[in-house]
């Protein structure tokens, strides 16, 4: 007789767990902090590149799911990140250029969508809160991403390397590059010697710093920590027994 409560109970724990993955941004920071690991350690060919074409794959879905999403978006997502991988794949036994070429473009296309639906979310968010930061510092965090896919599509492409025949360089190496650049720190050990590859940094450097000054600096001044604890604690005060009547006994 109690397995229907029981149940109904279960049901509405699972629901509680799920809005909680949606709204996930501490985990799609992970992710995206995860990708950064990896892309330092391996190289950006190979089976590497298959590694590191799951784990930013991972990372875009999670961050389309935790963004609420259309569900149809999501499926295409993961559709794109099949699609991307099976071509990493075939690069990988292959050895051909132009399979992980489209697998690349394909990424980029997936990191753009996530950023932008998780961008859509944080600024649309009726309250700045901790999910609301790490949505934005997600965001931040993978534009870096981002532009080292873009600039390791232009070192392919582009004829004499990306930073110069006598630098032969690594999927680290592009890593380390973008997120100088996005935070315009800029040590200058590595210099882009095509037109497209400064055009590319460039740019890099501009959403960087209007990102940065503009968005996150915004949404940290409108902060306010303590208001979520008090809001909490204001309902379950709420929701506690209501106090006797004046004179009850």
């Amino acid at each position: 007789m109690q397995s229907g409560p029981r149940q109904q109970h279960g049901r509405d724990a699972w629901v509680r767990r799920a809005d909680r993955f949606s709204d996930a941004f501490g985990l799609v920071l992970v992710l995206v902090l995860a990708t950064y690991v990896v892309a330092s350690i391996v190289s950006n060919r190979g089976w590497a590149a298959v590694l590191l074409t799951v784990v930013t794959s991972a990372a875009a879905i999670v961050a389309l799911t935790s963004s609420e999403a259309r569900p149809i978006v999501v499926r295409r997502a993961l559709l794109v990140a099949l699609l991307s991988t099976a071509l990493a794949v075939v690069s990988a036994v292959s050895g051909g250029r132009p399979p992980l070429n489209v697998a690349s473009f394909l990424v980029l296309g997936l990191l753009a969508v996530s950023m932008a639906a998780l961008l859509q979310r944080v600024v649309t968010a009726e309250e700045v809160s901790v999910r609301t930061i790490l949505g934005a510092i997600s965001v931040y965090t993978s534009l870096g991403i981002f532009f080292t896919w873009a600039y390791g599509i232009i070192d392919r492409i582009e004829g004499g390397g990306f930073f110069g025949s006598a630098i032969e360089a690594k999927g680290s190496d592009f890593l380390f590059f973008s997120y100088t650049t996005l935070t315009t720190t800029g040590y200058g050990d590595l210099v882009p010697v095509g037109q497209v590859g400064r055009m590319v940094s460039g740019l890099e450097m501009m959403v960087g710093q209007v990102f940065l000054v503009t968005l996150v600096a915004g949404l940290v001044s409108l902060w306010r920590p303590g208001q979520g604890i008090l809001r909490r604690r204001e309902r379950r005060q709420g929701e506690g027994p209501a106090a006797p009547p004046a004179g009850a006994p």
